[in-house]
């Protein structure tokens, strides 16, 4: 169970687009959570995920690409 409250045991994690095979820029997000898109670095996956609002992700997304 993640601190936020969202059980996230059952998650299905999937390595950004954006991530490389070595090791650089490893992000991953969980699909098919009602609701929120869980983020988390991939050379963690233990470590704390951020869960931004389903409603929020397309405008963070489009943010990010425009760094």
């Amino acid at each position: 169970m993640a601190r936020s409250g969202i059980d996230l045991s059952t998650a299905t994690w999937r390595k950004s687009s954006y991530s490389n095979g070595t090791g650089g820029d490893c992000v991953e997000v969980a699909d098919g959570v009602a609701g929120v898109v869980p983020v988390r670095d991939s050379t963690r996956p233990d470590g704390g995920v951020v869960v931004v609002s389903a409603a929020a992700w397309g405008p963070f997304v489009a943010a990010l690409k425009d760094c």
